[in-house]
Protein backbone atom coordinates (compact mmCIF):
# COMPACT_ATOMS: atom_id res chain seq x y z
CA UNK A 1 0.00 0.00 0.00
CA UNK A 2 1.43 3.35 -1.02
CA UNK A 3 1.53 6.23 1.42
CA UNK A 4 0.80 9.85 0.48
CA UNK A 5 3.83 12.06 0.13
CA UNK A 6 4.41 14.73 2.79
CA UNK A 7 2.90 18.09 1.83
CA UNK A 8 4.62 21.47 1.77
CA UNK A 9 3.00 24.90 1.86
CA UNK A 10 5.56 27.09 0.10
CA UNK A 11 5.19 30.75 1.13
CA UNK A 12 6.41 33.30 -1.40
CA UNK A 13 5.49 36.62 -2.95
CA UNK A 14 6.19 36.02 -6.62
CA UNK A 15 5.35 39.63 -7.48
CA UNK A 16 7.61 41.38 -4.96
CA UNK A 17 9.78 43.89 -6.90
CA UNK A 18 13.15 43.15 -5.29
CA UNK A 19 15.88 45.46 -6.52
CA UNK A 20 18.48 43.53 -8.48
CA UNK A 21 16.86 40.15 -7.72
CA UNK A 22 14.14 37.99 -9.26
CA UNK A 23 12.31 36.36 -6.38
CA UNK A 24 9.86 34.63 -8.71
CA UNK A 25 12.49 32.76 -10.74
CA UNK A 26 14.31 31.49 -7.66
CA UNK A 27 11.14 30.24 -5.99
CA UNK A 28 9.79 28.61 -9.13
CA UNK A 29 12.97 26.52 -9.41
CA UNK A 30 13.31 25.77 -5.69
CA UNK A 31 9.67 24.75 -5.31
CA UNK A 32 10.00 22.56 -8.42
CA UNK A 33 12.88 20.69 -6.77
CA UNK A 34 10.85 20.19 -3.60
CA UNK A 35 7.99 18.86 -5.70
CA UNK A 36 10.18 15.88 -6.62
CA UNK A 37 9.90 14.71 -3.00
CA UNK A 38 6.79 16.44 -1.63
CA UNK A 39 3.34 17.56 -2.65
CA UNK A 40 3.80 21.33 -2.94
CA UNK A 41 1.43 24.29 -3.05
CA UNK A 42 2.52 27.93 -3.30
CA UNK A 43 0.77 30.72 -1.43
CA UNK A 44 1.18 34.41 -0.68
CA UNK A 45 2.39 35.27 2.86
CA UNK A 46 -0.97 36.88 3.64
CA UNK A 47 -2.64 33.49 3.14
CA UNK A 48 -0.15 31.35 5.10
CA UNK A 49 -1.89 31.37 8.48
CA UNK A 50 -5.22 30.34 6.97
CA UNK A 51 -3.73 27.48 4.92
CA UNK A 52 -0.86 26.03 6.97
CA UNK A 53 -2.96 23.57 9.01
CA UNK A 54 -3.62 21.59 5.84
CA UNK A 55 0.08 20.85 5.24
CA UNK A 56 2.81 18.86 6.95
CA UNK A 57 5.35 21.69 6.86
CA UNK A 58 5.32 25.38 5.91
CA UNK A 59 8.38 26.59 4.01
CA UNK A 60 8.88 30.37 4.14
CA UNK A 61 11.03 31.58 1.28
CA UNK A 62 11.14 34.82 -0.73
CA UNK A 63 8.15 36.36 0.97
CA UNK A 64 9.48 39.94 1.02
CA UNK A 65 10.12 42.19 4.04
CA UNK A 66 7.51 41.43 6.70
CA UNK A 67 7.26 45.17 7.41
CA UNK A 68 4.85 45.28 4.48
CA UNK A 69 2.47 42.89 6.27
CA UNK A 70 3.67 42.99 9.88
CA UNK A 71 0.30 42.35 11.51
CA UNK A 72 -0.36 39.29 9.34
CA UNK A 73 3.15 37.95 9.92
CA UNK A 74 2.85 38.39 13.69
CA UNK A 75 -0.44 36.49 13.62
CA UNK A 76 1.17 33.74 11.54
CA UNK A 77 4.00 33.38 14.08
CA UNK A 78 1.65 33.25 17.05
CA UNK A 79 -0.61 30.67 15.43
CA UNK A 80 2.28 28.52 14.21
CA UNK A 81 3.95 28.48 17.63
CA UNK A 82 0.67 27.81 19.46
CA UNK A 83 -0.23 24.92 17.16
CA UNK A 84 3.24 23.41 16.93
CA UNK A 85 3.29 23.94 13.17
CA UNK A 86 6.50 22.81 11.49
CA UNK A 87 8.00 25.88 9.83
CA UNK A 88 11.14 26.00 7.68
CA UNK A 89 13.05 28.01 8.80
CA UNK A 90 12.00 27.16 12.38
CA UNK A 91 10.70 30.23 14.20
CA UNK A 92 13.41 30.03 16.87
CA UNK A 93 16.03 31.93 14.87
CA UNK A 94 17.95 34.63 16.72
CA UNK A 95 19.00 36.59 13.63
CA UNK A 96 16.90 38.91 11.45
CA UNK A 97 13.88 36.72 12.15
CA UNK A 98 13.77 38.33 15.60
CA UNK A 99 14.78 41.86 14.51
CA UNK A 100 18.26 43.34 14.75
CA UNK A 101 18.79 42.94 18.48
CA UNK A 102 21.36 40.29 17.60
CA UNK A 103 23.75 43.00 16.41
CA UNK A 104 23.78 44.42 19.92
CA UNK A 105 24.03 40.99 21.55
CA UNK A 106 26.86 39.81 19.31
CA UNK A 107 28.73 43.09 19.64
CA UNK A 108 28.47 42.90 23.45
CA UNK A 109 29.71 39.29 23.34
CA UNK A 110 32.85 40.29 21.44
CA UNK A 111 31.96 38.94 18.00
CA UNK A 112 33.38 40.76 14.94
CA UNK A 113 30.35 42.95 14.27
CA UNK A 114 30.08 46.55 13.11
CA UNK A 115 29.86 48.56 16.39
CA UNK A 116 26.16 48.98 17.20
CA UNK A 117 24.26 50.92 19.85
CA UNK A 118 20.60 51.64 20.60
CA UNK A 119 20.81 54.15 23.48
CA UNK A 120 21.99 57.77 23.55
CA UNK A 121 24.12 57.08 26.63
CA UNK A 122 26.22 54.69 24.55
CA UNK A 123 27.23 57.21 21.89
CA UNK A 124 30.77 57.28 23.26
CA UNK A 125 31.11 53.60 22.30
CA UNK A 126 30.91 54.42 18.61
CA UNK A 127 34.19 55.04 16.76
CA UNK A 128 34.68 58.34 14.98
CA UNK A 129 33.25 58.33 11.45
CA UNK A 130 32.33 60.79 8.73
CA UNK A 131 28.77 59.41 8.71
CA UNK A 132 26.62 57.12 10.77
CA UNK A 133 23.85 54.73 9.75
CA UNK A 134 20.50 54.82 11.55
CA UNK A 135 18.31 51.79 10.90
CA UNK A 136 15.12 50.47 12.54
CA UNK A 137 15.50 47.31 14.64
CA UNK A 138 12.68 45.76 12.65
CA UNK A 139 13.97 47.03 9.31
CA UNK A 140 14.77 45.03 6.18
CA UNK A 141 15.89 45.69 2.62
CA UNK A 142 17.24 49.13 3.67
CA UNK A 143 13.70 50.28 4.52
CA UNK A 144 13.81 53.25 6.93
CA UNK A 145 17.60 53.50 6.86
CA UNK A 146 19.23 56.94 6.82
CA UNK A 147 22.71 58.42 7.05
CA UNK A 148 23.52 61.21 9.51
CA UNK A 149 26.56 63.34 10.26
CA UNK A 150 28.27 63.27 13.68
CA UNK A 151 26.65 66.61 14.58
CA UNK A 152 23.20 65.04 14.36
CA UNK A 153 23.88 62.10 16.67
CA UNK A 154 22.87 63.93 19.89
CA UNK A 155 19.52 64.82 18.28
CA UNK A 156 18.50 61.23 17.56
CA UNK A 157 15.44 59.90 19.36
CA UNK A 158 16.67 56.27 19.37
CA UNK A 159 13.04 55.15 19.17
CA UNK A 160 13.43 51.51 18.10
CA UNK A 161 16.51 52.36 16.07
CA UNK A 162 20.12 51.20 15.90
CA UNK A 163 23.12 53.39 15.13
CA UNK A 164 26.36 52.22 13.52
CA UNK A 165 29.33 53.97 11.94
CA UNK A 166 29.16 53.94 8.15
CA UNK A 167 31.93 51.50 7.31
CA UNK A 168 34.07 52.04 4.24
CA UNK A 169 34.68 48.56 2.91
CA UNK A 170 36.40 46.86 0.00
CA UNK A 171 33.51 44.52 -0.75
CA UNK A 172 30.57 42.65 0.73
CA UNK A 173 30.50 38.87 0.87
CA UNK A 174 27.69 36.43 1.68
CA UNK A 175 28.06 32.89 3.02
CA UNK A 176 25.13 30.51 2.47
CA UNK A 177 24.29 27.62 4.81
CA UNK A 178 21.73 24.84 5.04
CA UNK A 179 21.35 24.01 8.70
CA UNK A 180 24.89 24.54 9.98
CA UNK A 181 26.59 23.28 6.83
CA UNK A 182 28.34 25.74 4.52
CA UNK A 183 27.22 25.58 0.88
CA UNK A 184 28.79 28.41 -1.15
CA UNK A 185 29.82 32.07 -1.00
CA UNK A 186 29.24 35.04 -3.31
CA UNK A 187 30.60 38.57 -3.17
CA UNK A 188 29.94 42.00 -4.61
CA UNK A 189 33.36 43.26 -5.77
CA UNK A 190 31.93 46.76 -6.39
CA UNK A 191 30.36 48.23 -3.21
CA UNK A 192 27.96 50.37 -5.21
CA UNK A 193 26.46 47.28 -6.88
CA UNK A 194 25.25 45.13 -3.98
CA UNK A 195 23.47 42.49 -6.08
CA UNK A 196 26.02 42.15 -8.89
CA UNK A 197 27.60 39.08 -7.36
CA UNK A 198 30.42 36.75 -8.29
CA UNK A 199 31.62 33.43 -6.92
CA UNK A 200 33.83 33.79 -3.85
CA UNK A 201 36.30 31.18 -2.65
CA UNK A 202 36.53 31.62 1.14
CA UNK A 203 39.67 31.02 3.13
CA UNK A 204 39.69 28.84 6.24
CA UNK A 205 39.57 32.03 8.32
CA UNK A 206 36.57 33.29 6.33
CA UNK A 207 34.68 30.06 6.96
CA UNK A 208 35.53 30.13 10.65
CA UNK A 209 34.15 33.68 10.79
CA UNK A 210 30.86 32.74 9.09
CA UNK A 211 30.48 29.46 10.94
CA UNK A 212 30.74 31.19 14.31
CA UNK A 213 27.51 33.12 13.65
CA UNK A 214 25.66 30.04 12.41
CA UNK A 215 26.67 28.15 15.54
CA UNK A 216 25.55 31.08 17.69
CA UNK A 217 22.17 31.06 15.98
CA UNK A 218 21.75 27.32 16.69
CA UNK A 219 19.29 26.54 13.88
CA UNK A 220 19.68 22.88 12.91
CA UNK A 221 17.23 23.19 10.00
CA UNK A 222 16.65 25.92 7.47
CA UNK A 223 18.64 28.30 5.29
CA UNK A 224 20.89 31.05 6.61
CA UNK A 225 22.93 33.76 4.92
CA UNK A 226 25.79 35.46 6.73
CA UNK A 227 26.51 38.87 5.19
CA UNK A 228 29.83 40.54 5.94
CA UNK A 229 32.01 43.38 4.73
CA UNK A 230 35.77 43.39 4.22
CA UNK A 231 37.35 46.50 5.72
CA UNK A 232 40.32 48.26 4.08
CA UNK A 233 42.48 46.64 6.79
CA UNK A 234 41.31 43.18 5.71
CA UNK A 235 39.00 42.38 8.63
CA UNK A 236 35.60 40.79 8.10
CA UNK A 237 32.71 42.34 10.05
CA UNK A 238 29.17 41.00 10.24
CA UNK A 239 26.59 43.12 8.45
CA UNK A 240 23.55 40.85 8.71
CA UNK A 241 22.56 37.39 9.90
CA UNK A 242 19.60 36.59 7.65
CA UNK A 243 17.59 33.61 8.88
CA UNK A 244 14.03 34.51 7.89
CA UNK A 245 13.85 34.45 4.09
CA UNK A 246 17.32 35.07 2.64
CA UNK A 247 17.56 35.45 -1.12
CA UNK A 248 19.97 32.83 -2.41
CA UNK A 249 21.16 34.09 -5.83
CA UNK A 250 20.99 30.50 -7.08
CA UNK A 251 21.13 31.68 -10.69
CA UNK A 252 24.73 32.81 -10.10
CA UNK A 253 26.23 29.53 -8.91
CA UNK A 254 27.41 26.68 -11.10
CA UNK A 255 24.98 23.81 -11.84
CA UNK A 256 26.76 21.30 -9.60
CA UNK A 257 26.67 23.67 -6.60
CA UNK A 258 23.03 24.53 -7.25
CA UNK A 259 22.04 20.86 -7.53
CA UNK A 260 23.85 19.99 -4.28
CA UNK A 261 22.29 22.96 -2.49
CA UNK A 262 18.76 22.08 -3.60
CA UNK A 263 19.29 18.46 -2.54
CA UNK A 264 20.46 19.59 0.91
CA UNK A 265 17.47 21.92 1.31
CA UNK A 266 15.14 19.06 0.37
CA UNK A 267 16.87 16.77 2.88
CA UNK A 268 16.67 19.45 5.57
CA UNK A 269 12.92 19.86 5.05
CA UNK A 270 12.48 16.08 5.23
CA UNK A 271 14.53 15.82 8.41
CA UNK A 272 12.40 18.53 10.00
CA UNK A 273 9.44 16.21 9.47
CA UNK A 274 11.28 13.53 11.43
Amino acid sequence: MSHPRPSVLYVTDLTYPAKGRRYCDEDIHLSARLREDFTVALCHPLDAAALMDGFDVTVVRNSGPVLHYQEAYDAFRVQALDRGTLVFNPLTGRGDMAGKQYLLDLSAAGYPVIPTIDRPEDLDRLPAAAEYVVKPKLGADSIGMEFVTPERLPELAFDGALVQPRIRFRYEVSFYFVGRTFQYALYAPRPEERWVLERYVPSAEDLEFAQSFVEWNSLDHGIQRVDACRTPEGELLLVELEDLNPYLSLDLVDPATRTAFLADVTASVRSLLG
